[in-house]
């Protein structure tokens, strides 16, 4: 799988939560530049199957190729939904419904980007977090989430996230960074790649959380080195709903996500901008915050 004809962009968003009216007006709107552009989408599209479905059936018919990367919204058993499996089997479920629509998930092929700022392997991620972004003075994972139950800053994760079969969420991460890792390490040595993943690598850029607690559910220290250790010409990610540009060892990191209405209503740029990763923007520069 490559780009189209050399032309083209590579372009990213992320948590569409399109249940809210206005974000799936957002993500109606949202159109390629040119018809060789791929978009990759770093999760948190939707909270029931219908509407992820929704959303990537509208982008898979608009841009060249859609990449996708599940978020923990996307692996929540909310009440209401028909679609009741919980934990992998919701996960494989997403994946069929992905390929029926050609949308490449962490399941699929790396593709290559051949367009400008290429060649690249693009490797969508499915990660989770293990909670080891604990707060200082929390040595261990439940002495953090006991914390977060106490102050009442609790991920719905808790409730709605089932890892089925794995024993707990941090089991279920250990296993898909492991292979994750194996994959990785067996793509062409040649190539750079754009790695994207709906929680954020580093825990660094956890470190503007309003709720520092909160990053135990963002990530995992297994990943601390990967932009490196696998040539990322680029990271994305999403999850934190603080979109900005940071750099890390030399390796730009992009936070793409939409958010919620009550968070971009505030801001001063307009949401649902599509954020280009390849080729590299001009002069691009850390996002003050």
């Amino acid at each position: 799988m490559a780009g189209t004809d050399g032309a083209g962009s590579l372009l990213a968003i992320s948590d569409l939560h399109v249940g809210h009216p206005e974000n799936r007006t957002i993500v109606e709107g949202l159109r390629p530049r040119t018809p060789a552009d791929w978009l990759l989408v770093a999760g948190d599209v939707g909270d029931t199957v219908a509407d992820v479905a929704w959303a990537l059936r509208l982008l898979a018919g608009r841009f060249a190729r859609v990449v996708w990367s599940p978020g923990n919204h996307e692996l929540w058993t909310p009440p209401g939904d028909p679609v009741t499996v919980r934990g992998v089997s919701r996960y494989a479920h997403l994946v069929e419904m992905c390929r029926d629509l050609g949308v490449v998930t962490p399941e699929d092929p790396y593709p290559v980007w051949v367009g400008p700022g290429g060649p690249v392997t693009v490797a969508p991620l499915f990660l989770l977090y293990d909670h080891s972004w604990r707060p200082e003075g929390f040595d261990t994972p439940e002495a953090a989430l006991a914390e977060a139950y106490r102050t009442g800053i609790v991920c719905t994760d808790e409730f709605l996230l089932h890892p089925d079969p794995y024993p707990s969420r941090s089991a279920w991460c250990a296993a898909r960074v492991a292979e994750t890792a194996r994959r990785l390490a067996e793509r062409d040595p040649a190539l750079p790649t754009v790695l994207m993943n709906h929680w954020p690598l580093v825990r660094d850029v956890t470190r503007v959380l309003r709720y520092p607690i909160f990053a135990q559910w963002c990530g995992t220290e297994a990943t601390a080195d990967w932009h490196v250790r696998f040539d990322a010409a680029a990271v994305v990610y999403g999850h934190l709903h603080i979109p900005r540009t940071t750099w890390h060892d030399g390796v730009r990191f992009e936070e793409v996500s939409v958010g919620y209405p009550r968070e971009w209503r505030p801001r001063g740029v307009p949401p649902g901008r599509l954020r280009q990763i390849l080729p590299a923007p001009d002069g691009v520069a850390p996002t003050p915050w």
